[in-house]
């Protein structure tokens, strides 16, 4: 049996942006090296008193602010897009692929990583009423 002092500390990610979770879980957990993402959506930073709302109607306006959300939970854990291994997009509409797939590469360029990109799975899903696209992500840190 693994002593205490032994254990690492699972820690929950909630940066300043985000509000509370809905439900009982957590915007991101780290657990030593490893650094999950949960499900992000396209709403703009948290307001006091004020529910999420979406940054926008369109495609593109959602996952760059859904990129954005993700971003902001992979830095409240040291990490960076370099650090990313796999991420799973979850869109609401088949015919937004070819458009998901020009956001996310001119997104991806304009990060300059350093490191090969992530590996990546893309379904269709059902998400609420107006949003479009959901992105969570899994990283390792060296």
């Amino acid at each position: 049996m693994t002593s205490q002092a032994n254990k690492q500390d699972k820690i929950a990610l909630t940066p300043k942006t985000h509000t509370t979770p809905p439900a009982k879980f957590s915007h991101g957990v780290k657990k030593g090296n490893i650094l999950q993402v949960a499900g992000q959506v396209g709403f703009l930073p948290a307001e006091e008193g004020k529910p999420p709302t979406p940054a926008g109607p369109t495609l593109r306006e959602q996952t760059l602010q859904t990129f954005a959300n993700v971003r902001s939970i992979l830095e409240e854990g040291g990490a960076t897009w370099d650090d990313v291994m796999m991420i799973r997009v979850y869109l609401t509409d088949v015919a937004h692929f070819a458009e998901l797939n020009e956001i996310y590469n001119q997104y991806f360029e304009d990060q300059q990583l350093t490191a090969p990109p992530a590996a990546r799975t893309t379904v269709y899903v059902g998400l609420p009423a107006g949003l479009l696209i959901e992105i969570d992500a899994l990283a390792v840190l060296s």
